[in-house]
């Protein structure tokens, strides 16, 4: 086959395509080859420095992982040492709590022994307590009637005793209405008490430290007249009534305690009745004059 002589063949083709030279494609391939190159270098290049680093990093921790295993081997070894003083004690401490536990239930039977004997102790001083409480019971209840019968007869008597103004305006002592109070009053012994009856007569009647004339009585009434002579004085009170205080001072006695006669009683011709003086003019009061005879 003829070739036309202005087609080139392919051979300078391709020499006229690569100018001569290397082919382009080839460049290529070596650039990027060197490029791999280049990245698996620096790819290398940074595992190798990652690498190191956790080598380091993992021998740093081997160090440290090795210091703490010294330290709780060392911590071992003490607990071990801890336990076998501890072993040590425990054996002995065994003893002792055998030791004690013979002494306490030692203690704890004389114990027992002790409480049962104070038990029948304190029974038998119960019953004796009891024994004595009943009679003492028994006493107090006869007391109790003793004190509440007594008490009945103090009010039935503070009811009948009495105070009152005497004819000098003087309070007096509790008043006797008669025999059975004048008692009662010289049961208390507040005062000395003289009991008297006296008859209308010429010659005065001597009544403890004085003397008493009767002059005029009025049964119906109750109403009399009478002369007292103490301190050589005769002292006449007029139109007196029973039960009421006649009082009067003497030498020698408190003026703020005058000497009192009540008159209880007002018969025909006599008066019954008390007279009272202070305890401490008993031994001062002078003694009334001798009666002067009758004609």
């Amino acid at each position: 086959m003829s070739i036309s002589p202005n087609v080139p063949s392919p051979e300078e083709s391709y020499q006229y395509e690569t100018g001569g030279g290397t082919p382009r494609w080839i460049s290529i391939v070596l650039g990027i080859l060197v490029a791999a190159l280049a990245g698996l270098a620096y790819a290398g290049y940074s595992m190798q420095t990652r690498l190191e680093q956790a080598i380091s990093k993992a021998q740093d921790q081997n160090k440290i992982l090795t210091a703490e295993l010294d330290q709780a081997n060392n911590r071992v070894a003490e607990l071990k040492g801890q336990m076998d003083v501890t072993s040590q004690k425990i054996g002995m401490t065994q003893a002792e709590l055998a030791d004690a536990r013979s002494r306490a239930e030692s203690i704890r039977k004389q114990q027992a022994a002790s409480d049962a004997k104070l038990s029948q102790e304190i029974s038998e001083n119960q019953k004796s307590s009891e024994a004595k409480i009943g009679a003492v019971a028994t006493d107090v209840t006869g007391a109790k009637k003793d004190i509440e019968a007594t008490r009945s007869d103090l009010e039935a008597t503070k009811s009948k005793l009495e105070r009152a103004t005497g004819d000098m305006g003087v309070m007096s002592g509790l008043i006797a209405r008669n025999h059975d109070d004048l008692e009662e009053l010289k049961r208390r012994g507040d005062r000395n008490y003289y009991e008297f009856t006296v008859q209308k007569a010429k010659a005065p009647q001597h009544v403890g430290p004085v003397a008493i004339s009767v002059n005029k009585t009025d049964q119906k009434k109750s109403k009399y007249t009478m002369t007292v002579i103490a301190d050589d004085k005769s002292i006449e009170k007029r139109d007196k009534t029973a039960g009421e205080p006649v009082q009067f001072y003497v030498k020698g006695a408190a003026r703020s305690a005058p000497y009192e006669i009540v008159v209880f009683d007002v018969g025909k011709n006599q008066i019954t009745g008390y007279l009272a003086t202070p305890k401490e003019a008993a031994s001062a009061a002078p003694s009334a004059p001798a009666p002067a005879p009758s004609n």
